[in-house]
């Protein structure tokens, strides 16, 4: 029988490393180097399989597998969303991902991704809003200083340059949190007492709160002319931030329609609500921004592209180091037809 080469032990990144990774790089270098990450891949859409997530809804939250594959590697993220988490202790979302290689199924590279998630998703905020914002974006207002706050804080100033941020949260403690955070790494911060004071004079409105509840948390009323939101919090079914009266002002941006038509902010619309997909953007087959005067929505959800893509980055990133791990996944018999062989040939437990 011909032995077939003996495939790599897979890789690990597992939390200890992640940390000592994003502390010795720099949280906005890593989401900067990560944005070119996810273009290329959103650029290269068609080539890949894609399913909306799978997902288990409970009256607790909801846990959902998020697979995709371009046909030379598959990979996964299994996520959590469980808003009432904090009250008892535990994080609203916690992460890990797997890539494999198609040719013969076997992993090649684990990770955490609780925060590569949080970076992944700042990331892909700020790579879609270098298309849609104005150019001349300088003021963001961010309702919700949550979790992903300062990641968001950090993207838009790494893609776009963005450093005066006007904030609310019903939760004044969230808020001091984010100053502490924030303010040091030089952002110019404004603790506004409502929504409505937070988006006076913004270009680009972040919506991110966790309740899972169709809320209103941005009224149509409150959007003027020429902004773009990026709609964050909206991304599982009955949970919505937007008032519906603001996506009919303008052109909605999407990752997947079939997954977004049930999560996103457009599950409040008609089957047949107009959007645009935003890898076209980065093909040129569908415009961005139009005019100055456009508002634009993205209708941010998180797709398993933008996973599978800050998973290979992070491999790229940490290729090599002693940051990766080897971890022992797989049983691998000699004989591949001989499983039981890897059991019988070791004495009993005394």
């Amino acid at each position: 029988m011909h032995r077939r080469e003996r495939p790599a032990v897979p890789q690990f990144v597992d939390v200890k490393n992640m940390t000592r990774w994003i502390q010795h790089e720099g949280v906005e270098p890593i989401m900067t180097g990560m944005a070119a990450y996810l273009e290329r891949d959103f650029a290269r859409w068609e080539q890949f399989d894609k399913i909306p997530r799978v997902a288990s809804h409970t009256p607790f939250g909801v846990i959902e597998l998020m697979p995709t594959s371009d046909n030379e590697e598959y990979g996964f993220k299994y996520v959590n969303g469980h808003p009432f988490n904090p009250a008892r202790g535990f994080q609203t979302v916690t992460a890990f991902g797997m890539l494999a290689a198609v040719d013969n199924g076997y992993p090649t590279f684990l990770a955490e991704m609780t925060l590569l998630t949080a970076l992944r998703t700042a990331a892909t905020s700020a790579m879609v809003a270098k298309r849609l914002a104005r150019p001349d974006s300088a003021v963001m207002a961010m309702i919700g200083a949550g979790s992903q706050a300062e990641f968001q804080a950090l993207a838009f100033r790494g893609l776009l340059g963005i450093e005066q941020l006007r904030v609310y949260d019903v939760d004044p403690a969230a808020v001091q949190k984010l100053r502490r955070n924030l303010q040091p790494l030089g952002f110019s911060i404004y603790e506004a007492s409502d929504t409505a004071e937070a988006v006076a004079g913004a270009d680009i409105i972040t919506t991110c709160t966790a309740d899972k509840a169709q809320n209103t948390i941005l009224h149509s009323d409150q959007v003027v002319p020429g902004v773009h939101i990026n709609a964050v919090g909206g991304d599982c079914p009955g949970k919505t931030e937007l008032d519906p009266g603001i996506l009919t002002r303008g052109r909605v941006f999407v990752e997947f329609p079939e997954q977004t038509r049930i999560e996103g902010e457009i599950q409040q619309m008609p089957a047949d609500f107009p959007v645009v997909e935003f890898w076209q953007v980065l093909t040129g087959a569908q415009p961005g921004r139009l005019n100055d005067e456009e508002i634009t929505i993205f209708d941010s959800v998180g797709f398993a592209i933008a996973d599978f893509a800050a998973l290979k980055y992070l491999r790229d990133a940490t290729l090599g180091t002693e940051l990766q791990t080897h971890i022992d996944l797989i049983a691998d018999p000699e004989d591949p037809k001989d499983l039981f062989s890897m059991v019988n040939s070791l004495k009993p437990v005394s």
